[in-house]
């Protein structure tokens, strides 16, 4: 089995693969688009948090990677990082203040659950390096370059 298909414009960018005009539509017209035109922060998100969802939400619209179905998983990245630093800063205020061992423990692992928890949405999200690398970049919305060869294929056939 040879993998996830990938969108025909990393195919073409890749070079690898030779097809004809009419695959190369045929395949994009195939291909998967979700809308964006119903991005909006979750009723359930406190307004700070919309706040940080709209901030992160133009960025990802402005890369072309941002769709209606993703504002649930960015709002859980918001909800999860919140958490993550409430869990950051208790853990210094216990660990300065001398409280004990099992308490610093316990605010210690779910400090570590709500980390995953956020670079697992992020990755999904593409906030981090190494994911936005892997992501597949959405076609450019400049005009394709006139290929030099065509004038020769004009009188062919």
């Amino acid at each position: 089995m040879a993998g996830p298909r990938q969108p025909i414009d990393l195919v073409k960018a890749k070079g690898k693969k030779h097809l004809t005009k009419t695959e190369i539509e045929e395949r994009r017209n195939s291909e998967v688009k979700a809308a964006t035109n119903k991005i909006e922060a979750p009723a359930y998100l406190k307004k700070s948090q919309k706040n940080e969802f709209n901030k992160i939400a133009i960025e990802l619209l402005d890369m072309g990677i941002m769709s209606n179905l993703d504002c649930d998983v960015l709002a859980q990245y918001i909800t999860s990082r919140e958490m993550y630093i409430k869990l950051t800063k208790e853990l210094r205020k216990s660990k300065n203040s001398g409280e004990d061992l099992a308490r610093y423990e316990r605010i210690a692992s779910l400090q570590d659950k709500y980390f995953k928890q956020c670079i697992t949405v992020a990755r999904e999200l593409g906030l981090t390096i190494s994911s936005r690398c892997r992501l597949v970049a959405p076609a450019s919305k400049e005009p394709p370059k006139q290929n030099k060869f065509d004038k020769f294929q004009k009188g062919v056939g």
